[in-house]
């Protein structure tokens, strides 16, 4: 695991670059974080890092959105705000091998599945929604293929 303060939107968008090359076709991406933390505007940066053909937007009204990339394997981007369980994610039908997944609000959805965990945490008081105010982020591995690669985002 590790915890980087990440000092504004540019510097997010920055570190959903540096975590493109770490990923390939069947990676799980989950981010965690109150409204306004920064999920989407991570994801924005790891699309565009990726050659996403269209510019990375939030799916919260159609649940998921797939981005073909340059690289030919697709972003699909989820929002599991309103999904109860696992079960329901599941009845998205992904490409979860095909793809890499990204699952904002992912927490207590994805089972065992190995993923990179990224929870955001933003200051308390002020505008919640601010997007020059630095968030607090954690990042830790789950499952053997993240072992050795996170410590690989830290600056």
């Amino acid at each position: 695991m590790i915890e980087l303060v990440v000092p504004d939107a540019a510097a997010m968008e920055a570190l959903g670059a540096r975590l493109a090359p770490l990923l390939r076709a069947g990676d799980l991406v989950q981010l965690d974080g109150e409204l306004g933390a920064g999920k989407t505007t991570l994801t924005r940066g790891l699309g565009a890092a990726l050659g996403a053909r269209e510019p990375v937007t939030s799916p919260t009204f159609v649940l998921a959105r797939e981005h073909p990339t340059a690289s030919g394997t697709p972003l699909v981007h989820v929002d599991a705000y309103r999904l109860a369980s696992a079960a329901e994610l599941d009845d998205l039908d992904l490409d979860w091998d095909g793809a890499i997944v990204v699952v904002e609000w992912g927490a207590g959805k994805l089972a065992d599945a190995d993923r990179i965990e990224v929870a955001i945490e933003r200051p308390a008081g002020g505008d919640p929604l601010a997007e020059d105010a630095p968030r607090h982020v954690r990042v830790t591995g789950v499952g053997e293929r993240w072992a050795g690669l996170v410590s690989l985002l830290a600056p």
